[in-house]
């Protein structure tokens, strides 16, 4: 089991809060919502700056006059800001978290949808673990930012602003000794805001590598069993976990510091500022109420350049969770359909043209898989592939679904080049089924009918019949109804490979790839399936990898593939009489036989 695995290409780490800003495509067809949201906020932010001129009416008025009926009213208007703030909180409240939920099931759908579309050669080079983070924890705590901290973040700000307006408005000359103060607040956040930004994203990148982890080992725990790699694994996953939380810690202490230092600077100058104060109240200079109104403004101002020290942290958070996102939506599949696509003739003939082709996989562009190849398979005609591993045998189905396109050369469906086609016209007319087929966790029913969701239930038994597949099912406990478990875990070997013969019988193709679909059936299901098998063949293109050359009797041509080059070509008995590879491995094969 490998202990590391390439990853998505690393960007730069973010520096800044731009990458939020690429959420706004999602914002925009909410756009309403959020206006409703931002003027809640306003009046909001309106009502606690209302409580210091509140305060000034009930100390220099309500106490000071020592009227009950002044102080009734200045009581009557704090209770009418209070009922006004109240009100705009909680449709803030909810308008942000309508949004928020809204704006991240977008993202994680056309997330998802991108990441459907990637070509098979994205996920050769790319962890599954990671993408997977990407979907969970990156959108979850951008669910957050964007439901909750941008709201706090901009209230934070609206207060800092309308705060400073009201101390100067109050009293210009304590507010200049106010702003003296300013840089001292300001220069720990842009010293330690670098870094604080690098451990966000380097955070998360770490949570990513546990995930990936985890989806490795469990996707493969019978081999971890097997092999008893359990304590090997724990020990692996335990670094991962530290090296998370180490990160984590060192990220956490530094956004705590950062918000102690700027707290801390910021309340000790407004005890300047109230000794100051208090010195003009003394003086005759300024009054209680005016004294009381500018305390509660600076220590408003105070609390928000706090809270926005700490803010900057999630948001940074966020900002690097926004951009892991946006690195999957700017990812471009290697496959595409042309401007123009043409279309394959109807019905299809299943005509197969492959004319100098070579291929190298994407994780390896300089070890080719295939060389130069060229062969013709007319419609209709059942071809075996012979030759061994590494032969190019796999590589040719992956290239005949256009997983891949070839480096040079040329692959062509009844005369048109794959690359002209949309992928999903030619898939439609292919059906594989492959050594170790994929069973999904669900029922038989949308097992079999998989990527044909119209097709009615009869059709789908009728298939299951055809692969022998019925007899099984209809013993399980609730029949085709019963679920399968995740990927097929409740089901042995070989019924799984008929259901996969059921859903390649049932979607009726024009081209049909066998991997030795019979590979994993005892003798009796192998026969019942070979005649399934045989009947399906007819009238169709077919081409069978074969490992065990005894299937390949019945086919009309076998082609011997070794190392990537086509090296020879005919019927089995035409092949034995010229010796040469395909002879040496059948005499090898049937000796083999001839023991058991």
């Amino acid at each position: 089991m490998r202990s590391a695995s390439p990853d998505l290409p690393r960007r730069p780490t973010t520096r800044n809060l731009k990458p939020l800003m690429r959420l706004l495509g999602f914002v925009r067809p909410y756009f309403g919502r959020v206006l409703l949201a931002v003027l809640a906020l306003l009046v909001a932010a309106g009502a606690v700056l209302a409580f210091g001129q509140v305060i000034r009416e009930v100390v220099d008025t309500g106490l000071k006059v020592g009227s009950e009926a002044a102080l009734n009213r200045s009581l009557q208007l704090f209770l009418a800001v209070v009922l006004t703030m109240a009100g705009a909180i909680l449709a803030r409240s909810y308008l942000l978290s309508w949004i928020g939920e809204r704006v991240i099931a977008d993202i994680r759908a056309a997330v998802f949808g991108r990441v459907l579309g990637l070509d098979v050669g994205f996920f050769e080079t790319t962890r599954t673990g990671e993408i997977i983070s990407r979907l969970t924890s990156d959108t979850t705590l951008l669910q957050t930012v964007v439901g909750s901290t941008l709201a706090m973040a901009l209230r934070a700000s609206l207060l800092v602003i309308g705060g400073l307006v009201m101390l100067a408005l109050t009293s210009p000359r304590l507010t200049g000794l106010v702003l003296l103060g300013t840089p001292l607040v300001i220069l720990p956040l842009w010293l330690l805001g670098s870094r604080l930004r690098r451990l966000s994203r380097a955070s998360q990148d770490r949570v990513a590598d546990v995930g990936a982890y985890v989806d490795e080992v469990l996707h493969a725990i019978r081999t971890v069993q097997a092999f008893c790699h359990e304590a090997i694994d724990r020990g692996r996953y335990r670094e991962r976990v530290e090296a998370a939380f180490g990160t984590a810690l060192r990220r956490a202490l530094l956004s705590a510091a950062l918000g102690a230092i700027a707290t801390a600077l910021t309340f000790g100058a407004i005890g300047a500022v109230l000794w100051v104060g208090g010195r003009e109240v003394l003086a005759g200079q300024m009054s209680g109420g005016e004294l009381s109104a500018f305390l509660f403004y600076a220590v408003l101002v105070a609390s928000s350049i706090g809270g926005l020290s700490e803010i900057v942290g999630e948001l940074l958070r966020g900002a690097g969770a926004s951009e892991r996102l946006m690195e999957l939506l700017a990812t471009e599949s290697g496959i595409r359909a042309p401007a123009h696509p043409r279309s394959l003739p109807r019905p299809a003939q299943g005509r197969i043209e492959i004319q100098d082709l070579s291929f190298a996989y994407p994780a390896h562009p300089d070890l080719p898989v295939v060389k130069d190849l060229s062969l013709l398979i007319q419609p209709g005609e059942k071809v075996a592939l012979v030759g061994p591993s590494g032969g190019g045998k796999t590589t040719l189905f992956q290239l005949l679904l256009r997983f891949y396109d070839p480096q040079t050369g040329a692959l062509r469906f009844d005369g048109l080049d794959l690359r002209d086609l949309e992928p999903g016209d030619l898939r439609r007319q292919i059906a594989l089924v492959p050594q170790d087929p994929v069973i999904f966790g669900a029922d038989a029913w949308e097992n079999i009918r998989y990527g044909l969701d119209q097709v009615p239930d009869a059709a789908v038994r009728r298939a299951a019949d055809a692969a022998h597949a019925s007899e099984f099912l209809d013993r399980l406990p609730d029949g085709f109804n019963t679920f399968l478990g995740e990927r097929g875990v409740r089901l042995s070997g070989g019924q799984r490979q008929r259901l996969a013969i059921a859903r390649a019988i049932l979607r009726d193709p024009v081209l049909l790839l066998l991997d030795e679909a019979t590979s994993a059936l005892d003798a009796e299901s192998e026969r019942l399936v070979q005649l399934a098998l045989t009947e399906l063949m007819v009238g169709r293109t077919s081409i069978v990898i074969a490992h065990r050359l005894a299937t390949v009797r019945q086919v009309d041509r076998i082609l011997v593939l070794d190392q990537g080059c086509l090296v020879a070509a005919g019927t089995h008995e035409a092949l034995m009489a010229q010796g040469g590879l395909y002879a040496r491995l059948a005499s090898l094969q049937f000796r083999e036989q001839a023991h058991v």
